[in-house]
């Protein structure tokens, strides 16, 4: 017999759960949800004694102990969203109670780091360390005071209004120590399998971790371990509310072992990024200058426009060899090379979502850097923007400088992501279109974009439409995300070659 002990995320707790629970019993498993001290009336907090971390792990260490013991019981902890933190807490400390550690829609907790850092919302986040820096650990988190409050902790897709009326009626306070204490585990937990359920509302999916993996960050290959498989759910952040059958069946899926393994970077089929570019472009060697590679045409007899390239992101900071070496983006500078431009691969340091901030300098200065070299046309520049930098068009579509004479984008995210947590405006390309003016702005729209970020897509093209911005789009209609290296040259062949010749047009008419 299979015992689910179910860890609610904040704010929530057994109510969520009700009709997960029912179908994982009607299977024939036992289906416990565990009270959290102070989350719970079973366990309320006492009066004067803080309530953190610990206090929950504890709780679910009470729970595991609660399960007698017998020939076929096996334990699986399912966290969800800050009960992963708690439960693989309790894991690390009964490592030979567990089968399997189920992460519904969850980070990676690390030794020694609170779940604060797993918090979406940045401003949010930055207001909870702002308390615990001023020592005010006491006391609790208000619950959502509305509905709409919930979209900062999670996609809110798939559930219904009556399903989000009912999760702010039972909400409950989150004691804020439970947030802010360090995570502490010993390493005996990582013997335990695990099966990470990915809510792709959110935007996560099982070939994006692997597309990171590939990308060869040390700290994601753990992750191709046998003993850790991977199942997606098409919704939001609360699956048990809006879809409990699809989640009762993954649970019992992942509890007898199933679901997609990934390959550890360097085998297999060869990774994305380093896969060539679908067009035949002039070899051309790179003119290296600071973290900015420059390809320039040769015979080149005075200075050329210059075509910018803005690799997207995250990509871990380990990742070799760097954006700027890619075959894709070294392709699209080329390219431009046999239109008689300088095209310019860079590094920037977006490695996580909270870096957007840095990573817009980075792109700024290696702007300027190619601008002051004498073999570039300072005053005809354009910018070329790829996936999740597409968030970094928005500072230049605010207040487009003279010298940028066009802004590409090649299968952009144009509106942050609901698990990304970022709502700071200065990367909000769907408002910051309205004030582009006369820039043109040349859009590659993949016809087979996954829903989250075709939605982004979506919203930018009404709002420039809305603005009468000068916007041209060229369709990609059977390309996926990333299309140059997972389509055949056929399907993206046509679009680079379009989109290209209209950016040199803006460059040199």
């Amino acid at each position: 017999m299979t015992v689910f002990l179910m860890v609610a995320g904040v704010f929530t707790g057994a109510p969520v759960w009700q009709e997960t629970a029912t179908r994982l019993a009607a299977a024939g498993a036992g289906a416990h949800v565990v009270p959290l001290t102070g989350r719970h009336a079973a366990r309320p907090a006492k009066e004067g004694v803080r309530v953190g971390l610990e206090t929950h792990i504890a709780d679910v260490l009470a729970a595991i102990d609660a399960v007698e013991p017998a020939p076929g019981h096996e334990i699986v902890l399912v966290g969800h969203d800050y009960g992963i933190h708690p439960a693989l807490g309790a894991a690390d400390r009964r490592p030979e109670r567990i089968a399997r550690v189920v992460y519904l829609d969850a980070g990676m907790p690390r030794h020694g780091v609170p779940a604060l850092a797993a918090v979406p919302d940045q401003e949010l986040r930055a207001r909870l360390a702002g308390l615990a820096e001023r020592g005010e650990w006491d006391g609790a988190l208000a619950p959502p005071v509305t509905r709409e409050e919930w979209a900062r902790w999670g996609s809110t897709a798939g559930v219904s209004d009556a399903a989000l009326d009912r999760l702010t009626a039972v909400a409950a306070p989150q004691p804020l120590a439970t947030l802010l204490e360090p995570l502490r585990l010993t390493g005996a937990a990582a013997a335990v399998p695990t099966t990470g359920v990915l809510c792709t509302a959110g935007g996560a999916t099982v070939d994006l971790v692997q597309r990171l993996v590939d990308l060869g960050d040390p700290a994601l290959a753990a992750l191709t371990d046998p003993r850790v498989s991977f199942f997606e759910l098409p919704t939001g952040h609360w699956p048990m509310l809006s879809s409990p059958d699809a989640l009762a069946d993954v649970l019992l899926r992942a509890a007898a072992g199933e679901g997609r393994r990934l390959r550890p970077a360097g085998t297999g089929e060869e990774p994305a990024h380093t896969r060539p570019f679908p067009l035949q472009v002039p070899e051309l060697p790179k003119d290296r200058k600071g973290h900015v590679d420059l390809y320039v045409p040769e015979g080149a007899d005075g200075p050329r426009p210059a075509v910018v390239i803005v690799h997207g992101g995250p990509v871990p900071p380990g990742a070799r060899p760097t954006p700027r070496e890619w075959p894709t983006l070294v392709g699209y500078a080329r390219l431009a090379a046999a239109k008689g431009l300088v095209g310019a691969t860079l590094d920037h340091r977006l490695h996580d979502v909270t870096d957007y901030a840095r990573a817009a300098q980075d792109v700024t200065d290696a702007v300027e850097l190619v601008r002051a070299d004498p073999r570039v046309d300072a005053d005809r520049v354009a910018l070329w923007f790829f996936s999740g930098g597409g968030l970094l068009t928005a500072p230049w579509l605010a207040a487009p400088p003279p010298w940028l004479r066009c802004l590409a984008a090649s299968y952009p995210i144009l509106a942050p992501l609901p698990a990304w947590g970022l709502r700071d405006p200065r990367f909000q390309p769907v408002r910051a279109i309205a004030h582009a003016g006369a820039l043109p702005v040349v859009l590659l729209r993949a016809g087979r974009e996954t829903p989250e970020i075709a939605a982004t897509v979506e919203e930018f093209v009404t709002a420039a439409e809305k603005c009468g911005a000068h916007l041209e789009l060229v369709d990609v209609p059977g390309g996926r995300h990333g299309f140059e290296t997972l389509d055949p040259p056929e399907v993206a062949g046509p679009a680079l070659r379009r989109a290209m010749a209209s950016v040199a047009g803006h460059l040199t008419g």
